[in-house]
Parts: C-alpha cells; sequence; structure tokens
C-alpha cells in the first residue's frame, strides 16, 4: 500500500478526536520529521482543550450550587465601564442554557477582541436568555458610578425575556428580591458572570467605536472612553462632549 504524503498525513490527524484513534498508532510509527511534528502539535492542542475543560468545570461551580439547590433560571450578571471619562456604563445579563459549554470563557479583560467576538457568537448559541441595560454619562453624574452601575444592572435584567430565579452577579448586590450571590473577581470564577462580562465588553467597545466616528480626535475606538494621552489633548484643545462625565477628574477640574 502507498506511503500516504506528509501533507495528507496531516490532514487526517486534524481530523482526530479521541487519543484512542488506531490513526495515531500508525502515525507515531512515521519516522518523517513532518509526521512526528503534526503529531506532537495535535497533542498539545488537546491538552490545551483539556485544561479549557478543566477551568470551564471549576467556572461552572457556582451554577451547579444553585441548581443543587433548585434553582431553574441562573443569570449571571457583569459591567463594563466604570472606570472612563465617557460613554454610558453597560450591564449584561445571561441565562445559559441546561447544556452548554463554552470553552475559553473568561473576564472579558483578559481576552483579545477577536477571541470576545467569536465568544459572542458561542454565548449566544447557548444562551436562553440575554439582556443588556446602561446608564448614560448624565446618569452617573447625578447618581454617582456605583448607583449608576446598579441601575444599568437592573436594566439588563429587565431585558430578559425568561424572568431569571437567582442572581450571580460580579461584586455587587441589587435590591430587587431575588436570590442573589455577589461573587468578587466573578468575571473569572463563573461562567454565567463571564459571559455577560463579554456580551458587556464587546456591546460597549461597539458603543464606544460608533461615537468615536463622530469625533475621530477624543480616540474613542482605541480607548473606550479611558483617559488616555490622546483622548485628554482632545478635551483640551476640542472641548468636553456630552457623553462625557462631568462628574470625573480631571474633567470636573476643568
Amino acid at each position: 500500500m502507498e506511503k500516504l504524503s506528509i501533507s495528507a498525513v496531516k490532514a487526517e490527524i486534524k481530523k482526530i478526536i479521541s487519543p484512542d484513534d488506531p490513526r495515531l498508532a500508525e502515525f507515531r510509527q512515521d519516522s518523517r520529521k513532518g509526521v512526528q511534528q503534526a503529531l506532537t502539535q495535535w497533542q498539545k492542542q488537546q491538552e490545551k482543550q483539556a485544561a479549557l475543560a478543566e477551568k470551564y468545570h471549576e467556572m461552572s461551580v457556582f451554577e451547579n450550587e444553585k441548581k443543587s439547590l433548585g434553582f431553574k433560571a441562573i443569570c449571571g450578571i457583569d459591567e463594563v465601564g466604570r472606570g472612563p471619562l465617557a460613554g454610558p456604563v453597560v450591564a449584561a445579563a445571561v441565562i445559559l442554557n441546561e447544556e452548554h459549554e463554552i470553552l475559553g470563557l473568561n473576564d472579558s479583560k483578559q481576552l483579545s477582541a477577536h477571541k470576545r467576538e467569536e465568544l459572542v457568537a458561542e454565548i449566544k448559541k447557548n444562551a436562553r436568555a440575554i439582556g443588556i441595560g446602561e446608564a448614560t454619562a448624565e446618569e452617573i453624574d447625578q447618581l454617582n458610578i456605583y448607583q449608576a452601575t446598579k441601575v444599568a444592572m437592573q436594566r439588563a435584567i429587565d431585558q430578559l425575556e425568561i424572568a431569571p430565579d437567582c442572581l450571580l452577579i460580579d461584586a455587587m448586590v441589587l435590591d430587587n428580591g431575588l436570590p442573589q450571590e455577589k461573587i468578587i473577581k466573578g468575571d473569572a470564577r463563573s461562567v454565567s458572570i463571564a459571559a455577560a462580562s463579554i456580551i458587556a465588553k464587546v456591546y460597549r467597545d461597539e458603543w464606544m467605536t460608533r461615537y468615536g466616528e463622530k469625533y475621530p480626535t477624543y480616540g474613542f475606538a482605541k480607548n473606550a472612553g479611558y483617559g488616555t494621552k490622546e483622548h485628554l489633548q482632545a478635551i483640551e484643545t476640542q472641548g468636553i462632549l456630552p457623553i462625557h462625565r462631568k462628574t470625573f477628574a480631571p474633567i470636573k477640574n476643568l
């Protein structure tokens, strides 16, 4: 039987999903460097996937605990945009399907923009309901950022098509009477909160990019409203915009 070319072997290796696949034993007998490199790469990919699966299992502890208590619609909630000088604070609420596996979920700040975009698509496939809420710069100035964050979170909950019966919230408590748990660094410890973190981050970044097209001098597409050198220079030369938070330094000192 004619020996497969290295490219053909590589194509076969990519199709393998189980370490018990008999083709692996056959290919390990192939001394060609290209084949052995492909096997090494396959093994590393398997180890990476196993690590992601283990992390996902660890990040499902809070959800599994709530399920064991009888809760059926567990909602993860997180916000983005508490620190910027401009733009809204945005919150997302996510209720995941009963059976879900979205490997790679993590605190949105730890992920690349490309990875966040990929995960948003996966979250939407695996979610029973998603809600997004925001509080404007004006509301932030009126209420303070802490209270405005609560408002955005409650608005996100109110947008859900399914009423949650339990909340997992990143470092926050909401006065709405629902059973809930405040989880410090929840976006890195709970799959539901991580999913909400990513949804909120992508939504807000897109919002700031659109506003940046209207006011390109401020660099909103790159800085998302944070006080970068470019942004601060634009404030000094171009002035304050309606989406700027007037109670945040250095704007409040101008």
